[in-house]
């Protein structure tokens, strides 16, 4: 490995937890909870990649669900997994979190011998160590025998390699077997072992952070200022102090009399909704200042505003912010009073965090519901045959994508009605799913089976990207403007909350302008009502009026994912015209094609012309030619 791959190597806690989603209740009286991964270490590697820094992950996780969910998650995050290591004999850590109130949070750890304490020191190299800036250790993996040997192994390897060393104290009291095993909302309790425990590291750091109870813990007493100077008689570290509505204090060299005469930097006044995890993404946003040698008031201010994000948003991990958001609030804090429902803020939370990117897409759309009722009817076939129909267009597309060598390309849009099982065994594969939830052929606007649009997204895969086709135009009369846009809201804002990317599908009405016109004036009514979608779906139009769309989407959500063309039936040579209007728009990812593809095939089955295999044949070969028409008819 060479010098410095990395910014940043954390070593310890791995875990999932399990997130209450009612807020004020018992955990007793919970209702269902939120899944997310977790631990200190994990969460500061996660920030801190958000934050721009090269990270990478020491622990363990078990051979199980979870562990591969932790293991995935970080690769999403972007954070380094190749020491993440599989334990077969544990099971990855679990903790229940409940969010009481301001100063109430419940929590159980589930870690009796899990994988994240039995890190060995086999499981990483000096090579490794030495590759980082700085090595970062949690307080809780000094608190069993066999992980103090292994976590002053790495802090050996790094000071013989010249990496900084850095301490988050991360005091939890049952984790060192001083509370009953339910009890891990406590946050203090003085002991001597576990001061003594922890002072025969402190000389080998050179930055330790900590609220003011675990500076008591690290410096036997509860005198904060007599704390810091025990640490300072026995550590030349850097101390950080947390100091909660106070901000923050950095003591670099001798303590002093009082704690307001270290670099302080005044923290953010938010609302806090939840505590858990703002000590991480204080940590993260500190490394980010303390890293890049920006100074200790810059780095505070960076650590500072990370953990009043967080304190005000459900979750640790899901919660951090990401650079480009921290420095957007840091540049409006002074008129952002409530971050947590801030819209542009909230916004680059969710735009910045996304990991659905995607170069190029051929998307096979066959989400139809009226249209094979109809291709059945017609051929006196019963509508049972739609489900069968759907599994085999499926596997026509798994084949054109084994052919072609298109899998990260291959995208397929479906529906819950007839193609639920199409849609199980696609969740998990890499490929990129959206399925509808308009009633087919509504205008204004209905969602399917006349429930409400949370309802819908409450069993949904959080993969699964939430389609939906609006018959739209800014010129319609005011009655159905007004009832599609007060659908096209909600719809947008239920995806907010449940974190589903949103693809807004916009075919005009017949009227006397052009298709691009109209669907340019949909669009920035859409923006006007503050609705931002992930994904548009937008029918072919004339280049002058495609560029002008592109230009529109660009300005308002430059974070857009993409833009994908769709088909409505049209011969394949009439499509590849079409497709060359978005030749060179980089934010058009490609197509969304449905009866194109399947429409002759399909009425040929249901038919009973052709045969399965037969079909799988010609739809798949159709799926190939349009995906050569629009390369082709793209390339520059």
């Amino acid at each position: 490995m060479s010098a410095e791959q990395f910014d940043l190597i954390c070593l310890g806690r791995a875990g999932v937890d399990f997130y209450a989603e009612q807020i004020g209740s018992r955990l007793e009286d919970v209702g269902s909870f939120a899944k997310y991964i977790g631990g200190s270490s994990t969460n500061i590697a996660c920030c801190s990649s958000r934050m721009g820094l090269r990270s990478a992950l020491i622990t363990r996780v078990g051979d199980e669900q979870m562990g591969r969910f932790i293991r995935e998650q970080l690769q999403r995050e972007g954070v380094d997994t190749t020491h993440v290591v599989t334990d077969p004999d544990r099971l990855t850590a679990l903790v229940v979190l409940g969010i009481k109130d301001q100063d109430t949070f419940p929590l159980i750890f589930y870690r009796e011998n899990c994988a994240d304490m039995a890190i060995a020191k086999d499981d990483f190299t000096e090579a490794f160590i030495a590759s980082a800036k700085a090595l970062l250790i949690t307080g809780t993996h000094f608190s069993t025998e066999s992980m103090y040997e292994t976590s002053t192994h790495a802090l050996t390897l790094a000071r013989n390699n010249n990496v900084r060393t850095v301490l988050d104290i991360d005091y939890r009291p049952v984790l060192w077997g001083l509370t009953g095993k339910g009890d891990g909302e406590t946050r203090f309790i003085a002991n001597d072992a576990v001061t003594s425990h922890l002072q025969s590291i402190l000389p080998m750091l050179d930055l330790i952070v900590g609220t003011e109870e675990e500076i008591h813990i690290a410096g036997g007493s509860t005198n904060t200022i007599e704390a810091l100077r025990n640490i300072r008689s026995i550590s030349e570290a850097t101390l950080v102090l947390k100091r909660g509505p106070y901000g923050a204090s950095v003591y670099d060299g001798s303590i002093p009399d009082t704690l307001d005469e270290g670099i302080t930097v005044q923290g953010v006044s938010v609302e806090v909704l939840n505590v858990l995890g703002a000590g991480d993404a204080f940590m993260s946003g500190f490394l980010r200042g303390w890293l890049n040698d920006e100074g200790y008031e810059q780095a505070l201010t960076y650590a500072n505003a990370c953990g009043a994000l967080v304190v005000s948003r459900h979750g640790c991990t899901p919660a951090m912010p990401t650079r480009e958001e921290l420095d957007y609030y840091l540049s409006h804090s002074d008129t952002i009073d409530k971050p947590d429902i801030d819209p542009e803020l909230n916004y680059l939370h969710r735009v910045t965090t996304q990991t659905n990117k995607r170069k190029s897409l051929y998307i096979h759309a066959f989400d139809h519901r009226i249209q094979l009722e109809e291709m059945a009817r017609a051929a006196e076939q019963p509508l049972s045959r739609i489900p069968v129909l759907k599994e085999l267009l499926y596997q026509a597309t798994k084949k054109t994508a084994s052919d072609h060598n298109l899998q990260n390309q291959c995208g397929l849009l479906c529906d819950g009605r007839y193609g639920q099982d199409v849609l199980n065994q696609a969740t998990g594969t890499d490929t990129w799913i959206a399925r509808p939830v308009e009633k087919p052929a509504s205008r204004p606007l209905e969602f399917e089976q006349g429930q409400s649009i949370g309802t819908i997204l409450k069993t949904w895969p959080l993969e699964h990207i939430v389609k939906c086709l609006i018959f739209y135009s800014a010129a319609d009369p005011a009655d159905i403007l007004e009832e599609q846009d007060k659908r096209i809201a909600e719809i947008y804002d239920a995806c907010c909350h449940s974190h589903h990317e949103f693809l807004a599908e916009i075919i005009p009405p017949e009227e006397g302008i052009p298709t691009g016109e109209s669907v340019f004036h949909s669009i920035e009514r859409m923006f006007s009502m503050g609705v931002r979608p992930d994904w548009w779906k937008l029918p072919c139009m004339d280049r002058e009026w495609a560029i002008k769309v592109e230009a529109l989407i660009r300005l308002h959500t430059p974070h857009c994912n993409g833009i994908v063309v769709l088909g409505l039936d049209a011969p394949a040579e009439q499509l590849a015209q079409g497709f060359k209007a978005f030749q060179g728009l980089e934010l058009v990812k490609g197509f969304a094609v449905g009866r194109t593809i399947f429409g002759d095939p399909s009425r040929a089955w249901f038919a009973n012309k052709i045969d399965d295999k037969e079909l799988i044949r010609q739809v798949s070969d159709n799926y190939a030619r349009v995906t050569r028409l629009w390369q082709s008819a793209i390339a520059t």
